[in-house]
């Protein structure tokens, strides 16, 4: 992998995490792009452990506010809302161990299917425009819905945030909650998914060759495009522009599809 592929591909991660619009998707597009035919195992750790930062800091107060409370070791607000962002964790916490294999295999330049799975996404996001103007709060049934609608976004090309922030706008919560609640929750599974992966770099007898270099320009891509890309859909979503990016979902969806059959 070149300076040049790292760079693209973590800029694609960062952007592509927040917005509306499939990390994972938009990764496989450029893997394809450039012929990159398996993913690099230490690039991914990489990339994702920047994203991870960049949420980090963009919601650093409510971090700080979330993990001083739970030291308290008392049930308040912030430790039920923990709960909920754990709960939201389950259903693609199990997916993601016990069917790992199966979706590996979606992860193989699939390209007509990425560009299905887009026109599904923007599907979401243009509804959003017929939810319910309701200002309720994230509940115990409602987290476990918003988690299985991230458990839904493992497909490459179902966005992850357009998923989640779509699910919580239908059931009625607050948009700025629902934003709040989308961007925490995924920290759990970034999480689980790093340590999977190093799981297996640790099994890998023979990791893809990257240089430091390319390894330092991608995390930087990743982060800086992860700290933007964040507070942008914050806003977006305040102003309940989703529907912009269901337009640029059917764009990329329909030339993906094309380029994948033709």
């Amino acid at each position: 992998m070149s300076w040049i592929e790292a760079l693209v591909l973590g800029l694609l991660q960062g952007l592509t995490e927040f917005l509306p619009v499939s990390s994972s998707g938009h990764l496989e597009l450029g893997s394809a792009l450039f012929g990159l035919e398996e993913e690099n195992l230490t690039f991914s750790i990489i990339v994702h452990g920047a994203t991870f930062l960049s949420v980090v800091v963009v919601f650093r107060n409510d971090i700080l506010n979330l993990i001083t409370s739970l030291l308290k070791f008392q049930w308040n607000a912030e430790t039920k809302f923990i709960s909920l962002l754990v709960l939201s964790a389950v259903p693609v916490g199990l997916v993601g161990v016990l069917f790992k294999d199966q979706i590996e295999t979606l992860f193989e330049g699939r390209i007509a299917f990425v560009g299905s799975m887009l026109l599904v996404t923007a599907t979401l996001l243009f509804l959003t425009k017929y939810a319910p103007k309701q200002h309720k709060e994230v509940g115990i049934k409602s987290a476990l819905i918003i988690g299985l609608a991230q458990t839904v976004a493992i497909l490459p090309g179902i966005s992850r945030s357009g998923a989640t922030i779509s699910t919580a706008l239908y059931l009625g919560i607050d948009r700025e909650k629902a934003t709040r609640f989308s961007f925490l929750m995924v920290l759990i599974p970034i999480f689980g998914a790093s340590l999977l992966e190093l799981l297996d770099l640790y099994k890998a007898t023979e990791p893809a060759a990257i240089s430091n270099a390319a390894l330092l320009i991608g995390a930087l891509a990743a982060f800086t495009s992860g700290l933007f890309a964040c507070s942008w859909m914050l806003r977006i979503v305040k102003k309940g522009k989703l529907v912009y990016f269901s337009i640029y979902c059917v764009i990329v969806g329909m030339i993906a599809i094309f380029y994948g059959l033709f």
